[in-house]
């Protein structure tokens, strides 16, 4: 067996288990869900659940860490003379658009459930690191530059989690103008903040 099948075969289990979770939710409640059901339902064992996931939540929440990984990549494709901002967002524009048939009517209820919002935060900082020094090889070499880019990489995915949940509970807002707003405003904040203390480092 190549290892290209072994990581189709690992990825399907994973999907399955994701989508069982999902089914068992919708048809009876996150309360009413266990480990063992998903595992039951997927038609693999406890053991199996556990050598994928670490909880019921981690699974429902799958498709949104996979995510926050496909967007490190997309940053680290994009051309290397893009700033680290522009390189963001445009990575961002080209993940939204490969999820935008990706029908959501049903998980969008789900996402916003509250014992999940802290697993839907999770996904993001799980990526963070890897997001970080993505960013960090597009700033000048200078003392904060590992900083500025931890900071950059935290900033955006905190605007990318908020304009997430801000569509969901509003269905007719577009998703990629929040998540711009959300990165201006934060970005206009910090320079407002850095004037009024007179620090005029950049």
């Amino acid at each position: 067996m190549t290892t290209g099948l072994r990581e189709r075969k690992k990825a399907a289990t994973r999907e399955a288990l994701h989508a069982a979770a999902v089914r068992l939710v919708l048809a009876h409640g996150i309360e009413n869900l266990t480990v063992e059901a998903i595992a039951d339902e997927a038609f693999v064992s406890r053991r199996t659940f556990s050598n994928y996931f670490a909880s019921k939540e981690q699974a429902l929440m799958h498709h949104d860490r996979t995510r926050a990984v496909r967007l490190v990549e997309l940053v680290r494709a994009r051309p290397a003379e893009e700033a680290p901002r522009t390189a963001l967002i445009r990575a961002a524009e080209e993940l939204h658009a490969e999820y935008a048939e990706v029908r959501e009517v049903q998980y969008r209820a789900l996402r916003l459930h509250p014992t999940l919002l802290p697993e839907l935060a999770a996904a993001y900082t799980a990526v963070e690191r890897h997001l970080a020094d993505a960013v960090e090889q597009r700033l000048p070499d200078r003392p904060d530059r590992t900083l500025r880019a931890q900071v950059l990489a935290a900033t955006f995915l905190v605007a990318l989690r908020i304009a997430g949940q801000t569509v969901l509970e509003n269905p007719g807002r577009d998703f990629m103008d929040l998540t711009r707003q959300a990165v201006a405003f934060a970005c206009e904040d910090l320079r407002q903040e850095t004037q009024q203390t007179g620090d005029v480092t950049r």
